[in-house]
């Protein structure tokens, strides 16, 4: 409210629109509307009672005064402004909320001037309002005229929509593209997969798996499969089932993401294979490099008391490598050493960050260092220029022994490139 009251004493000066608030945002534009009736003018001043016998072609107005006398608490200024607001598409935003006006003869006068002035240009710079907007009461009229005019439009002037970083309009747009069949469904399955919205990803991912085609599967469930969202993959998995491709399932029995590997356990079962077996069989060698945090999971959710000892060694040490106790995670590490090398990776250089407490990180530290080569210049170089001055030095040493002694590792690409931004930040 306050914004909105500094606005409108701002726009009563003459200051440009621009100046006065952020136009671009639509939350501006409803406060400088409760801003104008809350700054305590009480009825018309004399330029207002002029604005409302005026003939409208009388005389010049800016935007600026435009813009007080739409907001109003007189229901005869706004409805005069209206008159004046052909040829302003700055003062678009204040006529569609001026489509939600509790005077009837206001709202009338404003939805005809958005009618007229609403296509497929403006429509992307004023959908975030209207849709903002379309909760009021009256707002579905706004609404609805965005919804048209989107559906007369050539298809591009839906892409800044479809990209909008306001999630309210991304899903609008979407859905209009659905409803139209505005997009195919590899395109709809890419945008189920890069999508952060939840409703979007449902929605593009559940349209692309209605339409897709064989000649279209392999296009549309390699976006699915290859998403970070764990909805758009399961969604994805799922569709394994109806395209007949239940082998694929079998890669994501070990996933990250508790959905997919339900869903991933449900397609092979459907197909009648029990995923059962193939958990245990990953998970008997606790000491295998490949071995994926997901599998011991996954074994956890649908495996029976008798897998309680796969379980026990590769869970309850992890688990101890977060203990808040030094002792603890320092006997932990003691007792991994042997088979650090089967440890994963991530999970240990995630331990590195300088938020963690000293002896995690330190830990992670020596469990990296039991690794292969590469591993454990990777964690030394990523320690090198850290806040912790002893690891700083025990990463050195390694760096500078493999710049001297690691001819042979030169050949490896990202050994290369190690040993060179090593010696970078030795100096």
């Amino acid at each position: 409210m306050r914004a909105g009251v500094a606005a409108a004493l701002r726009l009563a000066e003459g200051v440009a629109l621009p100046d006065a608030l952020d136009t671009g945002d639509p939350a501006a534009w409803l406060e400088l509307d409760e801003g104008v009736r809350a700054a305590g003018w009480s009825g018309p001043s004399a330029g207002e009672r002029a604005l409302l016998t005026a003939p409208a072609a009388d005389g010049p107005l800016s935007d600026a005064r435009l813009a007080v006398a739409l907001c109003h608490r007189d229901g005869r200024v706004r409805h005069r402004a209206l008159g004046r607001v052909a040829g302003r598409p700055a003062l678009l935003p204040l006529v569609v909320v001026r489509c939600t006006d509790w005077a009837e003869p206001v709202r009338a006068r404003a939805r005809d001037r958005l009618a007229e002035a609403l296509d497929a240009v403006t429509a992307a710079p004023l959908a975030p309002l209207i849709l903002r907007l379309g909760d009021r009461h009256r707002g579905d009229f706004a609404m609805g005229l965005l919804g048209d005019v989107l559906r007369l439009a050539p298809q591009d002037h839906l892409a800044p929509l479809l990209a909008s970083g306001d999630r309210a309009v991304r899903r609008f747009a979407y859905g209009l593209a659905v409803e139209e069949g505005f997009l195919s469904p590899a395109e709809l399955a890419r945008a189920a997969a890069r999508d952060d919205d939840a409703v979007v990803q449902t929605l593009c991912a559940d349209a692309a798996l209605t339409a897709v085609t064989h000649d279209t599967a392999a296009e549309v469930l390699d976006a699915l499969l290859g998403a970070r969202s764990p909805r758009a993959r399961s969604a994805g998995v799922t569709a394994l089932r109806r395209l007949d491709r239940p082998d694929r399932a079998v890669d994501f029995l070990a996933d990250r993401s508790a959905l997919v590997r339900a869903c991933a356990r449900y397609v092979l079962r459907q197909h009648g294979t029990d995923p059962l077996p193939w958990y245990r069989a990953r998970c008997a060698e606790p000491a295998d490099p490949s071995l994926p945090p997901g599998a011991a999971i996954g074994l956890a959710e649908c495996g029976t008391r008798a897998d309680a000892p796969l379980l026990w060694p590769l869970r309850r040490m992890w688990r101890m490598l977060d203990d808040p106790a030094p002792g603890v995670v320092r006997e932990a590490t003691l007792a991994l050493l042997p088979s650090a090398a089967g440890l994963p990776e991530r999970e240990l250089v995630r331990r590195l960050d300088p938020a963690l407490p000293r002896w995690v990180r330190v830990s992670a530290w020596r469990l990296l260092h039991a690794h292969g080569e590469v591993v454990r210049l990777r964690a030394a170089v990523a320690l090198l220029d850290g806040p912790d001055e002893r690891l700083r030095t025990r990463a050195a040493a390694v760096v500078r022994r493999a710049l001297r002694w690691g001819a042979g590792s030169r050949s490896e690409p990202e050994a290369a490139r190690l040993l060179a931004r090593g010696r970078a930040l030795l100096g």
